[in-house]
């Protein structure tokens, strides 16, 4: 059995970027770039002020202080990690990578204790790809699926990620690096059942900020098991969905894993699952000029592992609407499309969006993907029309947006403008605001301080 505990802590004590540190630090200042724009655009959710009203404000000179950068308060960076974490994740419109949602967790985090401590923005992105690195490593030690046994990888490993990130910026040493790991590992939680409620989100927010005490404690001293990751009681066999973790395998330090995986954009502010089949729907509309009234029936084919996420399939409430592929399909059929303007309670709950979702039946396939096994190979949607025609949608390997099918740069620069529109719309802000933030985060590498992000 491998000792993963002490190999990965050894990484995070000297992390060697090697000669693909350039691409790497792209990648993942291309997740700050999304997340800020996501956590902007559901800043005003309601979870948001929940979980906010649950801290105190501090002055911004305090040195345990940072803001939440849309509200323009400050609190203890492990709180403002908590809050913007939560914002996030709030719309289900960040990146998409190792079955989870890796900017949502490890953005909050990292740059809330990068202002605290008056880091730069090279230290932060470093950073996020130490904290990647040990999702990735960890995440791929089993092939079955995390979300089918109930887990949210999201908020379970990257409570261990996050935690990863943290003690590199504060240089802990190797031991204190495997307690704060064999901590972390103990609050690591998030259960699917939760999807589409939010609580979904606050588990992202709690796991950002569980960070903050797995590093505090081991920095004062709290012990751990130190082998707490491969242990035959201990964090991976715990959590497997049936025992298949692979414990052989050496960790072996070679081309970053954020190289090899990338990240996965959303287009849509809905669960990944769905977003292939959304693609095909329309696709489809738009080809043979499909209306509303001729639907008869929709058959998507999507994952074991898909479904498990995609529960609702009576939805009531936008949030309940992230999780339903039926309402994916019918928003696009009837609004062309599915985005914010779809998701309010009032959309989902018309008439004619409530008959087009008993419209869609799923046809489930357990043919994984190699990449990220929490989803099917290939999705598929046939639409048939009352007319006695079918349109087929055919293989649809990748989304528009997935790190093999990725959006240009002048999509991402889309997404964060229209998403930061979307928050100064509803806030009465300086609507050249987004346009002057993107630039500080495509400066990020050269900022000297994070508190210039903010300013």
């Amino acid at each position: 059995m491998v000792a993963l505990t002490q190999s990965l802590a050894s990484y995070i004590h000297a992390p060697d970027f090697g000669p693909d540190e350039d691409q790497a630090l792209s990648m993942a200042q291309q997740g700050v770039l999304d997340s800020i724009a996501t956590l902007y655009a559901g800043s005003g959710e309601e979870v948001v002020r929940i979980v906010s009203s649950q801290f105190s404000t501090v002055d911004r000179e305090d040195v345990r202080a940072a803001p939440t950068p849309f509200s323009g308060h400050h609190f203890k960076a492990d709180e403002a990690a908590y809050v913007i974490g939560v914002a996030a994740h709030a719309l289900d419109y960040d990146d998409v990578a190792l079955s989870g949602h890796p900017s949502a967790v490890l953005m909050p985090a990292i740059l809330s204790l990068c202002y605290s401590r008056n880091l730069g923005g090279l230290e932060a992105l470093r950073a996020y790809v130490v904290g990647y690195e040990v999702w990735a490593e960890l995440v791929a030690r089993d092939k079955d699926q995390y979300h089918t046994k109930g887990w949210h990888p999201t908020s379970v490993f990257g409570t261990v990620a996050a935690t990863s990130a943290l003690a590199y910026l504060e240089r802990l040493s190797m031991p204190q690096i495997q307690h704060a790991l064999g901590i972390a590992a103990s609050m690591a939680s998030g259960l699917v059942a939760n999807f589409g409620s939010m609580t979904k989100p606050w588990q992202v927010g709690r796991a950002a900020s569980s960070a903050f005490s797995a590093v505090g404690l081991a920095k004062a001293g709290l012990t751990a098991s130190t082998d707490v990751l491969e242990h035959p009681a201990g964090f991976l066999n715990a959590i497997s969905p049936r025992g298949g973790v692979d414990l052989a395998r050496p960790y072996i330090i070679g081309k970053p894993h954020i190289v090899e995986h990338g990240l996965s954009i959303k287009r849509y502010p809905v669960c990944y699952g769905s977003h292939r089949v959304i693609d095909g729907v329309l696709q489809l509309i738009t080809a043979a000029d499909i209306r509303p009234p001729e639907v008869v029936k929709v058959v998507a084919t999507i994952g074991t592992g898909q479904a498990s996420m995609l529960r609702n399939h009576a939805p009531m409430s936008a949030l309940e609407a992230k999780f339903s592929l039926e309402f994916a399909v019918a928003s696009a059929i009837l609004a062309g499309n599915v985005g914010l303007a779809e998701l309010t309670d009032d959309f989902v709950r018309r008439v004619d969006i409530q008959h087009l979702v008993t419209k869609t039946v799923t046809d489930l396939t357990s043919d994984p993907c190699p990449i990220d096994n929490a989803f099917s190979y290939k999705d598929r949607v046939v639409i048939y029309t009352e007319n006695g025609r079918l349109h087929d949608s055919g293989d649809i390997r990748f989304a528009r947006g997935h790190s093999k099918n990725p959006m240009s740069d002048t999509e991402l620069r889309t997404k964060f403008l229209d998403s930061l529109s979307y928050y100064t719309s509803l806030n009465d802000t300086d609507p050249t605001y987004g346009e002057r933030l993107y630039q500080k985060i495509v400066d990020l590498r050269s900022m000297k301080t994070i508190r210039d992000l903010w300013t």
